[in-house]
């Protein structure tokens, strides 16, 4: 069987891949009456009386709620709310795994922007932060930004987390070819949330260009399935026309191709097999290439080298260099959550940045990122999040 059978019949043979355990047993009328009723009255009042007792006295502050609509799922598309709950259950399984955090999977049965707002709203005294997965460019966006004013982090792991992941390899990379990252330019190709999320964390937008954390790269050139963005376009929607704000500097138009002409970095966040060996040769030399769509990269490794790439990443687990968000987002809330952080804020995502980074003493061209399943990771992660929280 290939790895797609093999999941099938695991996911049968489970029948889901999380469950909800106690703590405690409950065994006599003692234990009864401490965990219900009438015990469990004295913590509801001290907590009617002071409500930052709740993280003291339930599972508020090690609890985060997975949120989806299921319009963009993987490289599988609008699959809808039932048919993403796979994936949310194995997100839920990595923040156990890795940062002890207990997850929910919240699937929700509207695609509306203003609904899901609410809804998120409605269920925040439950949870110590939110994890928006697989929603669709551009609402993501808007729901990001609109819900971070409700006490809680809210983190939208498509965008930011990829971002920052991205940013750690990107840092061990540019010192291995000799570049500093001040110096790169770097074509981005995918104008949806990760894309998105990538050129502003790659150009310091929100993040601080004043600050020595936030470095910007020289220029970002991003690209969707119809080229270049560009002034020269008119079918750009709000969010992709904001990006020329603090990308392509020189206004150059033209197809993918044309981006990539003397270019340190490629970025892909979009579909397999987009770039051939010859595309990577007008490239700059010692290119880097991150060649992030699954489950078929934009080019896979060998054909980058073929071309000249001095390092390739991917988002695959067999390849070398791969780049995948588990290495940011349970570290990340561990952080957020033992500070009892409102938000996570630009400076704790550099923070998760570089200490991804910094976790490799000795990085090497195949090894520019930790392991995927490095169990230390999310606890250098945590740290360096919490204290940035705390710092602020």
């Amino acid at each position: 069987m290939n790895v797609f059978e093999e999941s099938i019949q695991l996911h049968k043979t489970l029948r889901g891949k999380i469950t909800v355990r106690n703590k405690m047993d409950v065994r006599t009328t003692d234990d009864l009456a401490k965990v219900y009723s009438p015990g469990v009255a004295a913590p509801c009042e001290a907590i009617a009386a002071d409500k930052s007792k709740v993280y003291d006295y339930t599972l508020k502050g090690n609890c985060v709620a997975i949120v989806t609509d299921g319009s963009a799922v993987l490289g599988l598309g609008n699959i809808g709310p039932e048919a993403a709950l796979p994936v949310m259950e194995g997100k839920a399984m990595l923040f156990k795994k890795f940062a002890d955090i207990d997850a929910f999977p919240i699937c929700l049965a509207t695609q509306d922007t203003e609904e899901i707002i609410k809804t998120v709203r409605y269920l925040a005294p439950t949870f110590g932060g939110v994890n928006l997965e697989d929603i669709a460019a551009p609402h993501c966006f808007e729901i990001e930004r609109r819900l971070q004013d409700i006490g809680i982090p809210v983190f939208h792991d498509d965008q930011d987390g990829t971002a920052i992941v991205v940013l750690a390899g990107l840092i061990n990379a540019a010192k291995l070819v000799g570049k500093s990252l001040f110096d790169l330019k770097v074509v981005v190709n995918g104008a949806g949330a990760a894309g998105t999320a990538i050129t502003r964390l790659l150009r310091c937008q929100g993040y601080g260009d004043e600050s020595a954390s936030c470095m910007s790269v020289k220029d970002v050139i991003a690209c969707d399935s119809k080229g270049i963005i560009s002034r020269h376009r008119t079918d750009l929607n709000e969010e992709k026309a904001h990006l020329l704000d603090y990308t392509n500097v020189s206004n150059i138009g033209g197809s993918l191709q044309d981006a990539l002409q003397g270019a340190d970095v490629f970025i892909g966040v979009s579909k397999g097999n987009l770039l051939t060996a010859a595309d990577v040769q007008t490239m700059a030399s010692n290119a880097i290439i991150f060649a992030l769509a699954n489950p078929i990269p934009e080019i896979m490794p060998d054909e980058a080298k073929k071309g000249g790439a001095a390092i390739v990443g991917t988002g695959r687990s067999d390849l070398p260099n791969q780049i995948n968000n588990v290495l940011g987002f349970p570290g990340i809330f561990r952080g957020a959550l033992d500070a009892r952080a409102s938000r996570i804020s630009p400076a704790m995502k550099l923070a998760a940045a570089y200490a991804i980074a910094d976790h490799l003493r000795e990085p090497s061209f195949d090894h520019i990122i930790p392991a995927t399943l490095d169990p230390a990771v999310a606890h250098r992660v945590a740290e360096a999040v919490r204290q940035a929280a705390l710092a602020e």
